[in-house]
């Protein structure tokens, strides 16, 4: 598909300033001018530290949730903790029974299994925590809009202290405490935390309120920061100093399962990217494949014997993962191909695996860039996942629609759904409608360009200090560089057609360049064209032999 490549504006002169403030390459200087911030929040953003952490009780409702909590423990009663089964919940979860476990205080943990009861809180589970004796339960990374299962908890004798970081309902439930940024009346400085860093920020409370040393909570950021990187929030703000401060954590875990989970992955080092792509989807396929409480047991685990095992099985259904989720993609891009001329991609068929087609649906969105959502349909349920484009509020859409559904919750970008499989056609008829009215025109994907740059931008200490810029994630992508008019020298594709392997030369300077799924691209090129390319820059090492390459995002013929 086509891009709009889109060069941000130049400022030259906050650049040249920054350079010389901070000592920075020009290319990370002009990179830094264009986010705007001022120096104070430059200075935050290159080197946060525990300072940077707002005061978790200007968080609503966090005054109440720590009463509640330390009246349970002073009072023995029985404790659990109501997690999710994706990376975001699991790390929300460890978090807690971590530093609780640290403090002799036995509290236990519930995961719902993805396949049998979804996501948040179900009735059938709360009835079941209820008869066991439980007289608290805390959510991490939902509740927000479980209005009916927190009712029926107090029924039950048990009090709930919500903690969540979803979009709310126009109605609260009725809990003891409701910890949520995007609640209408919150005054927290920043409302885009991880469900993990909102546990976070709940343990942060409980040392503050009871005078514990804080290092006794920022010991977990490794594992915060690998639930915010997860996550996809906005790498911004308080965000950043999660991932920042625990990605340098993370060089030294002591957490065994996290050790393990970084050597399977197979990363040399440890970044942004390792999280996403390296521990990130291990963490989430426990839960994809319905095995939640492996992930679980492994950062929770202090045997060394048993983190290994628990990593090997991690492993195993990660590539189960990947091959029902590569079965699935094939199947979808025919129909997404069969209904082509729609606003947007509403696409089901019996039997896809409920627990993957989030990915698939991100894979759809990405590659037509129109809104989806899949469905599986099982009997007389349907249930999905729904991925969205800038511009287009899905979770709005959803709600508009909602008089179909069983059940939803997400965000504008991301949704999960349940509904009765004769309610399918109907709503996919209004959805398709009302993405229609809100989506006028015909959308095209944009390329953000940081910089157009030239051989002279082009050395190992600039691309270093590119890595300044880290953690990169939402709001904070990897920068992306534009070089014009640069001549192809050798042209090939790798993995059987998959990738697009180039050398480029401008001048005497010789660049190599990676291509990543752009394999079908090579048809349209020959040795000694000249090209506009776009991607990032990065340090390739191959045989102990360190050179920079352009990873490439997208290529055209130069106009000149």
């Amino acid at each position: 598909m086509n891009k709009r490549w889109r060069v941000k504006e130049k400022n030259i002169s906050k650049a040249e300033k920054i350079a010389k403030k901070y000592n920075l390459s020009n290319l990370v200087s002009k990179i830094l001018a264009n986010k705007n911030l001022n120096d104070d929040e430059i200075e935050k953003f290159l080197n946060p530290t525990r300072k940077d952490f707002y005061d978790p009780f200007l968080m609503p409702d966090m005054d109440k949730a720590i009463d509640r909590i330390e009246r349970a423990i002073k009072e023995k009663e029985k404790i659990i903790i109501y997690g999710d089964y994706d990376a975001d919940g699991i790390t929300s979860t460890v978090i807690l029974k971590r530093f609780f476990k640290d403090r002799e205080i036995d509290i236990d943990t519930y995961i719902p299994n993805r396949l049998n009861e979804g996501y948040g809180l179900n009735k059938n589970a709360v009835e079941k925590i209820a008869k066991d004796g439980y007289t608290l339960m805390i959510t991490v990374d939902c509740g927000i809009t479980s209005v009916e299962e927190v009712e029926l908890a107090k029924k039950l004798g048990l009090d709930i202290v919500v903690t969540d970081h979803h979009e709310t309902l126009e109605v609260l439930p009725n809990a003891v405490a409701v910890v949520d940024c995007k609640r209408k009346d919150n005054k927290y400085p920043f409302e885009a935390l991880a469900g993990c860093g909102v546990a976070f920020k709940l343990v942060q409370a409980y040392c503050k309120k009871f005078d514990i040393n804080e290092n006794e909570c920022l010991k977990y950021l490794d594992i915060a920061c690998v639930g915010t990187i997860s996550d996809i929030v906005p790498l911004v703000d308080e965000n950043r100093v999660i991932a920042k401060l625990g990605l340098m954590l993370i060089n030294q875990t002591k957490n065994l399962g996290l050790k393990e989970i970084l050597n399977l992955s197979g990363y040399k080092n440890i970044n942004s990217t390792t999280i996403s792509f390296g521990v990130s989807p291990r963490i989430n396929a426990c839960g994809r494949m319905g095995h939640q409480e492996v992930a679980l047991k492994l950062l929770l685990t202090d045997d060394p014997i048993e983190a290994r095992n628990y990593a090997r099985e991690l492993e195993e259904y990660n590539k189960q993962r990947q091959d029902v989720e590569k079965n699935i993609y094939q199947e979808a891009v025919i129909q997404a191909e069969e209904n082509i001329d729609k606003p947007c991609l509403i696409l089901g068929k019996e039997n896809w695996h409920h627990g993957v087609i989030g990915i698939v649906s991100s894979k759809i969105t990405e590659k037509y860039y129109k809104p989806s959502i899949l469905l599986c349909f099982e009997g007389d349920e349907a249930k999905g996942s729904g991925r969205s484009i800038k511009g287009f509020d899905l979770h709005k859409a959803v709600v508009d629609c909602s008089k179909y559904l069983k059940n939803f919750g997400g965000h504008s970008m991301a949704i999960g759904l349940s509904l009765n499989y004769k309610d399918y056609p109907k709503f996919k008829e209004q959805f398709e409608e009302y993405t229609k009215e809100n989506l006028k025109e015909v959308l095209i994907p944009e390329l953000d360009i940081d910089e157009e740059i030239t051989y002279k931008d082009i050395n190992k200490d600039s691309v270093n200090d590119l890595k300044l810029l880290e953690p990169f994630g939402e709001s904070n992508v990897i920068p992306q560089v534009l070089y014009k008019n640069i001549k192809i020298v050798s042209i090939r594709t790798l993995s059987e057609g998959k990738h697009l392997k180039l050398t480029l030369q401008d001048d005497n300077t010789i660049v190599d360049a990676i291509g990543f799924n752009l394999g079908e691209l090579a048809n349209n090129y020959q040795l000694g064209d000249k090209i506009d390319v776009v991607g990032n820059l990065e340090l390739n090492n191959f045989n102990n032999i360190e050179s920079i390459q352009i990873n490439l995002k997208d290529l055209r013929k130069s106009v000149s």
